[in-house]
């Protein structure tokens, strides 16, 4: 299968991640997209642009840009099988290659619901109106979390019945054995937010957490911090002994490391408070309770209702440093260990995608139609695994 993958962040990880599932289930990857840095890429890829972060009129603007000329920077256009457009923006492009070759499967990948196409003001429902134009292209629906069903329904429901859920799990092709937790059940809680750090909400709670009760909790952080929605982050966080930034990491390589220093994963998110916030299942949730760290969830929220199913973690009522505090300064050593427990005693897979999960996700595209053809009911790539 020749496959054209259409990104709106060269620089986001889980980008890569996906283009490793794709050839692992034997698929022949073309990756174009967008870039937000000047960092090096980890292999060639086709830059159609460059972006900013959280900017939407500046990507839209480049992606008018990268229009004229588009198809002529894929030289085997006519010869591809599948385009998958990852994000609103991307499937704007993939209608447009789409229709220089009609063969080709334009596949839509859901990732994110940006509150602009759930919102209900002029700029919303023009946003959705683009996306239905752009929907009649396509073939079929990658989704990472059910929530988003309720929160932004029009793709489930054009796309309908082909659709595919693949969750944000860490990948490992060949796992190797997890290593054993080493992190002591004594000294302070210790909880650790990582990945995007962008929640403004969180770090207020988390410093009001620890300052009510100083050397009971402690708070390490790695990742990446957005500046533009937290500028005074790194000065909050020298200002409280309890706060620790480690800077950035590498998944999966520096999983265990992470993962070992901490007893909580915070998994809250109020970024988007009340929309993609609450709908989505972030991959933090998978790659803390692999190795072993209890996740702490805002109830009402998706993660909250995953983790209730699997009988997990530690909810926190409402979005309030008073309820933060209840939820978290009552639980002992014991409580710990029980939570971890319960975390240990999922399958692996429930946290992380090996090889059946790309060759179902590969065989998934081979499989959808050509606009108009039949197919069976939805697929599910959880159900790979049974």
């Amino acid at each position: 299968m020749r496959l054209i993958y259409l990104v709106h962040d060269l620089d986001d990880a889980a980008i890569w991640r996906r283009v490793q599932m794709l050839r692992a289930g034997g698929a022949e990857v073309m990756l174009a997209g967008f870039q937000r840095s000047a960092r090096p890429l980890p292999e060639p890829a086709l830059i159609l642009g460059h972006t900013a972060n959280g900017k939407m009129a500046q990507r839209a603007l480049s992606v008018l840009k990268a229009l004229p000329g588009l198809a002529k920077q894929f030289p085997t256009l006519q010869e591809t099988d599948v385009i998958i457009a990852r994000n609103l923006e991307m499937l704007a492009l993939g209608a447009v290659l789409k229709r220089r070759a009609p063969a080709a499967r334009l596949v839509y990948e859901l990732l994110d619901v940006h509150r602009l196409l759930s919102g209900n003001g002029p700029a919303s429902k023009a946003i959705r109106a683009i996306e239905a134009a752009a929907l009649k292209s396509a073939s079929g629906l990658l989704y990472s979390s059910e929530g988003f069903k309720r929160g932004h329904p029009q793709p489930f429901e054009k796309l309908a019945p082909h659709l595919c859920l693949i969750e944000n799990k860490p990948l490992a092709l060949d796992p190797a054995q997890l290593r054993e937790r080493v992190h002591p059940l004594e000294g302070p809680l210790q909880i650790g937010w990582n990945g995007i750090l962008r929640c403004r909400w969180s770090l207020d709670t988390l410093d009001e957490l620890t300052r009510s009760a100083p050397g009971h909790f402690r708070v390490t952080m790695r990742g990446r911090p957005a500046l533009d929605q937290i500028p005074d982050f790194h000065e909050r966080v020298a200002a409280n002994p309890d706060l620790e930034f480690g800077g950035p990491y590498t998944a999966p390589d520096d999983l265990d490391e992470i993962y070992d220093a901490v007893d909580l994963a915070w998994l809250i998110d109020r970024y988007e408070a009340g929309e993609n916030s609450d709908w989505l299942l972030p991959n933090r949730l998978y790659e803390g309770c692999l190795h072993g760290a209890i996740p702490v969830v805002l109830a009402g929220t998706e993660v909250a209702r995953r983790t209730e199913t699997l009988g997990i973690g530690v909810e926190v009522a409402e979005p309030s440093s008073t309820s933060v505090a209840q939820a978290l300064s009552g639980l002992s050593h014991a409580d710990i260990q029980r939570f971890r427990q319960a975390v240990a005693a999922k399958p692996r897979s429930t946290w992380e995608a090996g090889r059946a999960e790309c060759r179902a996700l590969v065989s998934w595209l081979a499989d959808l139609p050509t606009l108009g053809a039949p197919r069976s009911d939805a697929t599910h790539l959880r159900e790979a695994q049974s």
